[in-house]
């Protein structure tokens, strides 16, 4: 039986310049979860970390800065004895478009260095995560990209997904990681394969071709 999930950590980057930037979209779930629970933000300079209680679970917000999360993280873990497992992560993902929403039981860190430097601290890349798309950056600059803030058109398809993962992390602890990731991942559509047109008889004639007055002629006496 998987183990119950009882942290919650969003990734971003400490201060107000970076408070509405596509790097900080696990702050800003992290932030609905607190208003949710009603729980207040307390700075822990100790743990490096905001720290805020829910239901049965601690809310973290790491101020190490993103490439240091891990330094937060690991001795929170281990200083109330949870496992790896029980920690659930929340953070950016710049493979998906926004609006993306998915769940993923483990893997690597796919480049990020928040999930990196949680890697390195928890000892394994077994933790669960919820992956926030912020759009694929084609050509632009990366850090510019991570660092900017979403677009105005964007903004509807983002609170749509913050919402979204919302409801998966409340989900993760009312139940667990699988229902969740079963509700929540995106599906894809299968195509509907074309159907096969009927063989035409042997004898038919070819398309845009008339019968030949022969193959309608009576049969010789």
């Amino acid at each position: 039986m998987p183990e119950q999930v009882k942290i919650i950590v969003g990734l971003g980057n400490p201060g107000r310049d970076y408070a509405e930037t596509r790097h900080n979209v696990g702050f800003m779930v992290l932030d609905r979860l607190a208003r949710r629970f009603g729980a207040v933000w307390k700075l822990d300079k100790g743990r490096k970390a905001e720290l805020a209680s829910g239901p049965g679970v601690l809310l973290v917000k790491p101020q190490t800065y993103m490439n240091l999360s891990g330094e937060c993280v690991g001795p929170i873990m281990r200083y109330f004895k949870f496992a790896p497992e029980q920690v659930f992560v929340v953070y950016d993902d710049i493979s998906f478009p926004v609006g993306t929403l998915k769940l993923r039981a483990g893997g690597s860190a796919g480049g990020h260095n928040g999930i990196k430097s949680l890697i390195a601290h928890l000892g394994t890349e077994k933790f669960p995560r919820a992956r926030v798309g912020i759009g694929v950056p084609g050509q632009k600059d990366m850090v510019g990209h991570v660092l900017g803030k979403f677009a105005p058109d964007e903004r509807p398809l983002l609170e749509e997904c913050l919402a979204k993962a919302e409801e998966a992390a409340v989900t993760v602890l009312q139940q667990d990681f699988q229902a969740a990731a079963n509700k929540f991942n995106t599906k894809k559509e299968k195509k509907p394969k074309p159907k096969k047109e009927p063989a035409p008889p042997a004898d038919a004639p070819e398309p845009g071709r008339e019968p030949s007055p022969a193959a309608n002629a009576a049969p010789a006496e």
